[in-house]
């Protein structure tokens, strides 16, 4: 990294040649006037309009990336830049370069990565269509916020600093649109400074359409949120249906019972005790996610989460399991009992299921803790290594 290089403007760039060099000029007009002594990083990734040649006749330092997709060419663009700060937007002219003193100014300040607001700036005519301005930005920002305690009301901004040594922890791996919202989520687990300053999204200056496909990114957005956060997509749907379902069988467990003009008998009984071993099953899976997440590095240390091996550890959670298998094999002789008194001949379901039921959902959870609780110290004796 060169000392006299404090700024890197990065751009991503795949045949922008209709707009490229208006960004580029703008680029340089917003050093100057934030008083930055930088570099503009054109990261080209297979252009075939000649955009290589106007971002080097106009003093841009181009970058080839091969590997397709926005993710990949921000990142060897990033990769590339000389800067200490590091500012990346599209070159699409929808973000207005000359503009970037705010950033300049909050990166100086210290903050991590500072990210724009084009809802708090203002959003020109036609330059955000309908749908992503009312219904896809709103609900995915919301989204971040909720899931990762984000701050930020514009989570897929494309304008946005950050410092290039923050960037560096972040260890960003996605290549592809769903970059912008790696980089705000890891940014959050990671509790690095934020910031956020307005900006005025102006309409694409380009003849042909986005390389965006509203639907298709805006599901890979989300995809990957839920993917990042195992609490918001296993733990809490596993604990509602666990609680749930447990809580019905509870009711059903002394007899039948009547809604309006249904009866709920034994075969609820049986589906509900389905539904809390899966239910079971999905919070064990959400504890294997996040373990796993934390452990490779993709997530934070979390607090509550590295305290887990502590308290349940391989012998607790065998004892546990073990506790669960004698009760389910207690209910299960009860039943064997109660078949011999009746000379091993026919029973009545209606009683005898209502003992052989709860006997192998017992059994059925003891068997998943004790190797659930072996899992989770293959896991633990991995990150002591680490360590």
């Amino acid at each position: 990294m060169s000392d006299e290089i404090e700024l890197s403007i990065v751009m991503p760039c795949l045949n922008e040649a209709e707009t490229l060099a208006t960004c580029i000029r703008k680029a340089r007009l917003g050093m100057e006037s934030a008083g930055v002594r930088g570099e503009i990083v054109i990261a080209d990734n297979g252009s075939t309009d000649g955009s290589q040649q106007i971002a080097a006749g106009l003093g841009a330092r181009v970058v080839p990336v091969s590997e397709k997709g926005y993710g990949s060419a921000l990142r060897g663009g990033i990769e590339a830049a000389r800067g200490e700060f590091v500012i990346m937007g599209d070159a699409d002219d929808s973000y207005d370069f000359s503009a970037i003193d705010a950033f300049v100014i909050k990166l100086r300040e210290g903050f991590d990565l500072v990210m724009g607001n084009r809802f708090l700036g203002g959003i020109d005519p036609g330059a955000m269509p309908w749908k992503h301005r009312w219904i896809g930005n709103p609900i995915l920002s919301a989204i971040g916020r909720l899931f990762f305690h984000s701050k930020s009301g514009d989570f897929h901004c494309g304008l946005r600093g950050f410092r290039k040594d923050a960037y560096a922890r972040l260890n960003l791996k996605t290549t592809g649109m769903e970059f912008a919202s790696e980089m705000v989520v890891r940014a959050s687990l990671m509790q690095l400074k934020i910031a956020e300053v307005p900006i005025r999204l102006h309409k694409d200056g380009r003849s042909r359409p986005p390389h965006l496909r509203s639907w298709r990114d805006g599901w890979r957005h989300l995809r990957f949120m839920l993917l990042y956060s195992p609490r918001w997509l296993f733990l809490m749907p596993g604990a509602v249906l666990f609680a749930a379902s447990v809580l019905l069988a509870l009711w059903l467990l002394p007899g039948g019972r009547h809604i309006g003009g249904a009866e709920l008998d034994i075969h609820t009984l049986l589906v509900a005790t389905f539904l809390a071993i899966a239910g079971y099953q999905i919070v064990v899976f959400a504890l294997f996610t996040k373990m796993f997440a934390v452990t490779e590095g993709f997530h934070g240390s979390h607090t509550h989460l590295t305290r887990v091996p502590r308290f349940v550890s391989l012998e607790s959670g065998v004892i546990g399991g073990l506790l669960l298998i004698a009760s389910g094999v207690v209910w299960l002789v009860i039943a064997v009992l109660g078949w011999r008194r009746a000379g091993f001949g026919q029973l009545d379901p209606r009683v005898t299921m209502r003992q052989v039921i709860p006997a192998g959902a017992l059994l059925t959870f003891g068997v998943q803790t004790i190797f659930a609780s072996f899992f989770l110290s293959i896991m633990g004796l991995k990150r002591k290594g680490d360590g």
